[in-house]
Order: structure tokens, then sequence, then C-alpha cells
């Protein structure tokens, strides 16, 4: 398999966590539903994800890229484990509506550790190393610019929204509205 295809699998990558990213949006703009912290910390392992996948996109595949990946992806499983430990307790409600059944938090724990197994195979192929080297956003693919631009989107937005539903300070435990859109 060329070089090309590893940075093309890992573009395909950026599109599909960017997917579960934009879905929790749907979710949370659509749906009315805020993000938890646990919910916002599961987010941010996503864009932790999206990061090393971004840097085998530009600067070729490399083992601490993928590192990055496996570490982000065990951290944000942790997380969402913790949450849906929470949810099953007898008599706690779940948070947020479900999808297809499960919870977002679910999800995020199944599509976690898919990255990690999927990572773990991925980066076996040593010949990806053989060769990468540093593609500038104007001579990329363009179904990796595509990627690259989703993922820019999807992290500034995440943290513009992440900021104005917190502020500056903690989280709400169990958020009802924007805290930097309330008018006291």
């Amino acid at each position: 398999m060329p070089i090309d295809n590893f940075r093309l699998l890992n573009a395909i990558g950026l599109i599909l966590v960017n997917a579960v990213l934009g879905a929790a949006f749907y979710g949370q703009f659509v749906g009315g539903e805020l993000p938890c912290p646990l919910c916002l910390l599961q987010r941010v392992a996503f864009v932790a994800v999206l990061y090393g996948l971004v840097l085998n996109v530009v600067y070729g595949a490399k083992p601490l890229h993928y590192s990055i990946i496996l570490v982000s992806a065990l951290l944000g499983a942790a997380i969402a484990m913790r949450q849906v430990l929470l949810h099953i307790v007898p008599g706690t409600p779940p948070y947020g509506a479900p999808f297809l059944g499960y919870h977002y938090y679910t999800w995020a724990f199944i599509v976690f550790s898919l990255v990690i197994f999927g990572t773990a195979v991925i980066s076996a192929f040593s010949i990806q190393y053989s060769k990468g080297s540093y593609v500038s956003f104007k001579y990329q693919q363009w179904f990796c610019k595509l990627a690259i631009g989703i993922t820019l989107v999807m992290t500034l937005g995440n943290a513009i929204s992440a900021f104005v539903e917190c502020g500056p300070g903690v989280c709400a435990e169990n958020p009802t509205s924007y805290r930097l859109l309330n008018k006291h």
C-alpha cells in the first residue's frame, strides 16, 4: 500500500471522528441537550484523537502520532465508561436522549474502542514509516484538505461552545443554559 494511501486512511479517520462530534453538536443545538462535564471531556478526547490523525495527514505517519491517538482514545474510553457506569446504577436517570438505543456516552465508548482497534491495526504496517514527509495544506489531496478543514471548524466550534456554556469557571454538573448567555 503506497504511503499516500495511509495519509488517505487517516483523512477518512478524521471524517469519521468529526461525524461523531457533529452528532454531538446536533444533539446539543437541535435536541437542546447541553453537554455535561464528562461529555465535554469526551469531546476533548475526540479532538485529541483528531490531532494525532491530522499529524499523520500533514507530516506523514509516525509512531508518535499513533501514540497520541491511542492515549487520547484510551482516556476518552475511560471517561465514557465512567459515565456509563454512573448511569447504570438503579434509579439513576440517563443523560440525554438515546440514539439507536444508546446514549452519547455509550456511543463514545464504542467509537473510542474502535479507534483503539483501528489504530493498533493500521500502525502495524511499517511501510508507512519509511518515507513519511511533510505535505503543506496547499499540496494535500482534496479529500485531505476537506478533512483538515472540517477538523479545524469542529475543534473551534467545540472550544467556543464549551466556553459559552461554562464561561471561564467550572462547568455546571447538569447544565440547563449557556452561562455566558444568561442575563444575570
